[in-house]
């Protein structure tokens, strides 16, 4: 009885089949869930620099902003 019923559940797509498939669901999302508190760690580190780090806010300016200081000669190079 125990074999059959392990067999209908192995055949069952509501069975164990299911069971794996959300097992797999499950460790994706945890997956998922560990990159994204990275970087929320990484962005929290990052805004604590900008308010606190006069050069972590110039640095910031500089390279999103394209900002440069007066009488700085800019080259692109491309």
């Amino acid at each position: 009885m125990a074999a059959f019923l392990t067999l209908v559940s192995a055949a069952d797509a509501k069975g164990f089949r299911r069971y794996l498939r959300l097992r797999q669901d499950v460790e994706a999302i945890q997956e998922r869930n560990r990159a994204l508190s990275e970087q929320n760690e990484a962005l929290l580190r990052e805004i604590n620099a900008l308010r606190n780090d006069p050069a972590a806010l110039e640095r910031a300016a500089r390279e999103e902003l394209g900002y440069v200081k007066p009488g700085e000669l800019v080259f692109h190079l491309e």
